[in-house]
């Protein structure tokens, strides 16, 4: 049996070796969250250019307009990841808001934002948790009424990534507040320069504001502004969970971590031998390599499946919660690496790699809630996935 994937797959690969040989010292580092810089704008619109980023994305609307490709797909994420180069942005307009327009959004939303999206120049953020509707989502306040051709939004959001540096946000809002709980939202695209909002950074553990608070107080958004339909707002809204889930479980972070932790064994020593010659460590290690490659196989599948159009539910349920949790033990097996030095975090002239590892392990807490809960998960896995007994609903006042 020929296991080879043909030479058109084999030229493909040598162009991308050859694109990342000429171009590896023009890529930037990744960085927390704050707004693309020149060189970073600069390099996504390289990408885009040779078809490395928003490749499948229409050239209408500023993408390389290629043909899905399963195969195409791996290799650019496995050489990009040996090579320990950004494959480009992946926040969360890029990520989750533009493949919801190319889905669900009229032509004049798609015209509008997906170019200036996808390559840095608008930023998006996410509208959906609120002080009171996080797991329960739908259970939302926040209002919008109507006066004329505009919506006037009052209420709360929390929880906002990168709110304090974003151009727009997407928003659920509730439209109709006499309709049940799931219908009556709506999915707005909001104007963050809007008179009337406000941003209050919240500081985490790590040290620095990844999340804000988000308050509307008679904010004026055009209805035009409305993706999918009114009161349909909870149907497009788990349409950008599916995605969301997608990017925070997306398996060439974790083979990207877990090349750079074998970087980190073959530099660091106990008492003169190398860590990546320590049977220990050289046993965790494996463990995680497997938990690695069976997500990217996982990967494969989901990417077979779109390009088929055949539903691979179960494969798309796992992604988020399994992901997560393995990008969070790969940060915690990176600090356990480093000894002592792994409990340094902030200013020191022992700090390792600027406290990466120690800020990924910390935030990564965060993406393991963010996105429905591990928990949540389990549920829907358990529910949806296997089709097991709904979780009873607990008792109040003698009631359920």
């Amino acid at each position: 049996m020929d296991l080879n994937a043909g030479p058109e797959y084999t030229d493909f690969k040598k162009n991308v070796l050859s694109f990342l040989e000429d171009n590896k010292n023009m890529a930037g580092k990744a960085r927390t969250p704050v707004r693309p810089n020149n060189e970073e704008l600069n390099w996504q619109k390289k990408l885009i250019k040779h078809g490395y980023a928003a490749r499948t994305i229409p050239r209408d609307y500023g993408g390389y307009g290629a043909e899905s490709d399963v195969l195409k797909s791996r290799i650019i994420a496995e050489e990009f990841s040996k090579a320990g180069i950004p494959m480009g942005m992946a926040n969360q307009g890029i990520s989750m808001l533009v493949p919801t327009l190319l889905e669900l959004g009229t032509d004049e939303q798609k015209n509008q934002w997906i170019s200036k999206t996808i390559s840095g120049e608008v930023i998006w953020c996410q509208g959906y948790s609120e002080p009171g509707s996080g797991s329960d989502l739908a259970s939302l306040q926040t209002k919008a009424t109507d006066d004329g051709d505009d919506f006037i939004i009052n209420g709360q959001k929390i929880w906002t990534s990168g709110a304090q540096i974003a151009d727009m946000m997407f928003c659920l809002v509730r439209t109709e507040p006499d309709a049940p709980k799931h219908k009556g939202i709506s999915y707005l695209l909001i104007d963050m320069k809007t008179p009337g909002i406000e941003v209050r950074p919240l500081m985490t553990m790590t040290g620095h504001a990844e999340f804000n608070e988000v308050f509307f107080t008679n904010v004026r958004v055009p209805q035009s502004q409305i993706v999918g339909k009114r009161g349909e707002g909870w149907f497009v809204a788990n349409a950008t969970l599916t995605h969301e889930r997608g990017m925070l479980g997306d398996p060439n972070q974790s083979a990207t971590r877990l090349n750079e932790i074998i970087e980190l064994m073959h530099e660091e020593t106990i008492n003169g031998e190398k860590l990546i010659n320590n049977p220990v460590y050289l046993d965790r290690l494996m463990k995680l390599q497997a938990r690695v490659l069976s997500m990217s196989f996982n990967s494969l599948r989901l990417l077979t499946a779109s390009h088929k159009k055949i539903d691979a539910k179960m494969a798309k349920l796992i992604v988020k919660l399994n992901g997560c949790q393995l990008n969070h033990d790969l940060a915690g097996f990176a600090i356990d690496l480093l000894g002592e030095l792994g409990t340094i975090y902030g200013k020191s002239n022992h700090d390792h790699g600027s406290g990466k590892w120690q800020w990924k392990y910390m935030f990564d807490l965060g993406l393991i809630i963010g996105g429905g809960t591990a928990q949540i998960q389990k549920n829907i896995i358990s529910e949806a996935g296997l089709g097991m007994p709904r979780e009873p609903k607990p008792l109040i006042n003698g009631k359920k």
